[in-house]
């Protein structure tokens, strides 16, 4: 099976439903084992940045930090749900193609949001600093959470026409039956491979030349600017960091490439290739960028420092205190 067979070209989980007929019982409790950890510890530190937020007004007032943490929040649902598909591969041999459904469509929604709300974070860095008089008009947070939803729905758009032509060509009875829960197995037709793969270069395509314009933009106007240059520097660094997120999404189109090329050098060890594939096209990506443009940003660091100070000083205390209740 190969990562290619995802309509949506997103991630070699779909592969690892093949893997474990030809894993030991320790090679897959390993593997699993590994994968759940690195949920848990990123989505734990993904979460700590998600509570900073909602515990501080002056982020969920700014559209900057508003679009951070939807992108936050929608790569810890792509992890969760990356997890799940790989986890399901191993417990269950086959699952009803409903769930089944519901689980690749989501995770094609939730991977193709990101690539969308880097555009989005990049076009509001863009108005920061190439037209700032105008950016609180543009920029505001109603008209950010009609971006979020737009966001949503365009996401939603190719994996909703994917579901409603298999409702077309297949009968009631198949979504009642259980399958293998990876992606050949469902969408069967070639013709939404074909499909998928041009809607994917045209969703693509437009991020790549909306992060490109918007990055010599800004530098444009870092090396023109008289006063605060700091500003256009740092926005200029911030929508650099986006072309490099976006890149690593395009590591879902690449790694196909790369298990065929290194699964031909070296067949036999073709479930670590697949398995380090995976870790470096799903996980890799959903750990890194929230951690670079959370800690990055001054003001986000600052008010995480202090969450996390006092966290960590209210659990020293109380069992002091609830000692001295005892004592009393």
């Amino acid at each position: 099976m190969n990562s290619s067979y995802i309509p949506i070209a997103i991630t070699p989980w779909a592969d690892s439903a093949a893997t474990p007929d030809q894993d030991a019982f320790h090679t897959a409790f390993i593997k699993n084992f590994i994968v759940v950890f690195l949920w848990f510890f990123i989505n734990s530190v993904n979460g700590t940045l998600v509570v900073t937020f909602f515990k501080h007004r002056v982020f969920y007032e700014n559209p900057r930090y508003m679009l951070f943490i939807h992108m936050v929040v929608n790569d810890m649902l792509q992890l969760t749900l990356a997890v799940t598909l790989h986890v399901v591969s191993y417990i269950f041999r086959s699952i009803n193609v409903s769930v089944c459904c519901f689980l690749l469509l989501m995770a094609q929604v939730s991977t193709m949001n990101t690539p969308l709300n880097l555009t989005a974070m990049a076009i509001e860095r863009y108005v920061a600093i190439c037209n700032p008089l105008r950016h609180s008009q543009i920029c505001t947070v109603r008209r950010t959470h009609i971006l979020i939803a737009v966001i949503w729905a365009a996401g939603l758009a190719p994996p909703a026409s994917d579901l409603f032509i298999l409702l077309a060509m297949q009968p009631i009875r198949f979504f009642h039956s259980s399958l293998q829960c990876y992606s050949l197995n469902i969408f069967r037709s070639p013709y939404l491979v074909y499909k998928n793969q041009a809607s994917n270069s045209v969703y693509l395509s437009c991020v790549g030349l909306t992060v490109m314009y918007t990055y010599i933009r800004v530098l444009f106007a870092a090396q023109a600017a008289t006063t605060d240059r700091s500003s256009a520097a740092k926005a200029r660094n911030t929508i650099l960091l986006h072309g490099v997120q976006f890149l690593m999404c395009m590591l879902s189109y690449v790694i196909p490439l790369l298990d065929f090329v290194l699964l031909g050098l070296f067949p036999a060890k073709r479930t670590v290739i697949l398995f380090v594939n995976y870790l470096i096209a799903n996980v890799l990506p959903r750990f890194l960028s929230p951690i670079i443009y959370g800690v990055r940003d001054e003001k986000f660091r600052k008010h995480l420092k202090v969450y996390l100070f006092c966290k960590s000083a209210f659990q020293k205390i109380a069992p002091t205190n609830a000692h001295s209740l005892k004592i009393t």
